[in-house]
């Protein structure tokens, strides 16, 4: 595969494009796709506490025959371990389920602003990167608001916020936030769960005029706006046509005309991370 474009933050650290999402890739199934898709070409695997399936993530990385050092391994911090030693034993049990020596990337999944205890999960994060037991420090559907607090009261920013971020919700002004304080933009569900985006006639023209699938050209959309994608695939044949996406060049006119299908209900669900509460 070409190498992919490399988004980076403020401190020099740096993600591939495209990545491999892995929701409900669970057990022996998803471990054999995990690792398919290592030996393919991915460096970006994300994860959750919630998801289950660490155990899946690591030995993936283990059975892949990549060198274990060039792969990225994401997990987050779920909203009931935010409070202070349940946050450090939360980190250190996803580190033992994924079998790392160090968690590459970790993430608090959301804010959960109701409970208001994220800074404190934050302070854990920091905590834990000091003992070498994580890397990089991240958060997930942070608001600017919460990242602005988390930096003032810790000192400490985010390298990533992975959000909510598709064709239906394209996020402009959280991008242009993140861009101007250096974080680099994830996306779930880049493509949306909702396929009615793909049968859109505006992607339908951008996919045939490129010969590639509307799914690609969505790909191609989030790699021009400089947000790293991280789709769901368990097929090899999904997988390559993804991290292929990241070699389209779409015009500036076919970037604006995909970001102009954004919706003032374009949410995939009521994910509004004002008010919502993670368990």
């Amino acid at each position: 595969m070409p190498a992919l474009p490399t988004p980076t933050a403020h401190n020099g650290f740096e993600l591939p494009a495209i990545g491999l999402g892995t929701y409900r890739l669970n057990g022996d199934a998803g471990a054999t796709a995990i690792a398919a898709a290592i030996d393919s070409g991915y460096r970006l695997i994300d994860s959750a506490f919630n998801y289950e399936n660490e155990g899946a993530v690591g030995r993936a990385v283990a059975d892949a025959s990549t060198d274990r050092r060039s792969v990225i391994v994401t997990t987050k911090l779920p909203g009931r371990h935010h409070s202070g030693e349940k946050a450090r034993w939360s980190i250190e049990e996803s580190r033992a389920r994924l079998g790392l020596d160090a968690t590459d990337l970790h993430l608090i999944h959301w804010p959960n602003p109701i409970q208001d205890e994220y800074v404190q999960a934050w302070a854990a994060l920091i905590a834990a990167r000091e003992r070498g037991v994580v890397r990089q420090i991240g958060v997930s559907n942070f608001l600017p608001e919460h990242i602005e607090r988390l930096e003032r009261e810790t000192g400490v920013r985010p390298v990533v916020n992975q959000i909510e971020l598709h064709p239906y919700f394209p996020q402009s002004e959280q991008l242009a936030y993140h861009r101007e304080k250096g974080i680099i933009t994830e996306a779930w569900s880049p493509i949306g769960r909702a396929r009615n985006v793909l049968q859109e006639p505006v992607l339908v023209e951008i996919a045939d005029a490129h010969r590639i699938s509307p799914a690609q050209a969505v790909l191609a959309w989030h790699v021009a706006r400089e947000s790293v994608a991280i789709p769901k695939a368990s097929s090899l044949e999904h997988q390559e046509a993804n991290l292929a996406a990241a070699s389209i060049t779409l015009s500036d006119d076919e970037v604006d005309a995909i970001t102009a299908l954004g919706r003032p209900d374009g949410r995939l669900f009521d994910g509004d991370p004002r008010v919502h509460e993670e368990s």
